[in-house]
């Protein structure tokens, strides 16, 4: 089992255990990840979710070349709807993931990066798409992600050339949310994950469902979706447990219910 994952006071770690690979992914590590999306979902402990890499050196370097990958159309059809790691497409995970981002990101490393809702890199981390420089496509997730994100022109510039960009040009891009000095990843990491518990679960997963499913629709309509997850929000006692903390002046004890 290389792919962890560590549940304690409401957040669920995951770590690809591979420095030995530089995090890469095969297909047995593939369905470990899909496998740990299911578990921090169906877990009603987990309010987030950090998603990291072993080492020093890598968050995960893409697709594990040592295993044989089919070519073209093969490939084509046998992608993960979910995208990378099962996660770079992925809708039905309504808890808040953040990419820990502590070494090399590239290919299908990045794409994850830019399947997760916040990002925080170390200063050294590099990131890139460089699919094109060796003749193939970022066709899980990283092209209609990448336009998605950010700016067209910042999106072309991550796709069109290939290249590696070092943390602070992700940042100046609008791909990653904060960079940090090595020795300050953790502290980072540990202040969004506190913003995040500071909001009720409940809403979190409203806002990340009313945003994965309808972004096909214009604004007028994706806010009059009718969601299961806004509806359970509204009849949450969370929604009421809101409001009475901030008229009894008190932090509010929020149950994810």
């Amino acid at each position: 089992m290389t792919i962890d994952i560590d549940i304690s006071g409401h957040v669920a770690k995951v770590t690809i255990n591979r420095p030995d690979r530089r995090n890469a992914i095969d297909s047995g590590h593939h369905s470990q990840l899909v496998d740990a999306w299911r578990t921090a979902e169906a877990d009603p402990r987990v309010w987030v979710v950090v998603l990291t890499g072993a080492g020093e050196q890598a968050f995960c370097a893409g697709a594990d070349i040592h295993e044989p990958q089919p070519d073209g159309h093969d490939y084509w059809a046998s992608r993960d709807p979910d995208g990378f790691g099962g996660l770079a497409l992925r809708t039905s995970l309504t808890k808040p993931v953040i990419a820990r981002v502590n070494g090399v990101a590239v290919g299908g490393g990045f794409e994850m990066v830019l399947g997760c809702d916040l990002a925080v890199a170390a200063e050294d981390a590099r990131v890139g798409l460089v699919e094109p420089r060796v003749g193939r496509l970022p066709i899980d997730g990283g092209i209609v992600n990448a336009v998605r994100h950010v700016s067209r022109k910042h999106a072309m510039e991550l796709l069109l050339t290939g290249g590696m960009f070092d943390a602070a040009e992700a940042l100046r891009m609008g791909f990653v949310n904060e960079v940090v000095p090595r020795d300050g990843l953790d502290a980072a990491v540990a202040r969004w994950v506190d913003a995040l518990l500071s909001c009720s679960p409940v809403s979190l997963a409203a806002i990340k469902a009313l945003i994965n499913q309808t972004q096909h629709l214009p604004a007028r309509e994706a806010n009059q979706a009718d969601l299961p997850e806004v509806r359970a929000q509204m009849a949450s006692s969370d929604a009421l447990e809101g409001p009475a903390a901030f008229r009894e002046k008190r932090r509010p004890q929020w149950s994810g219910m």
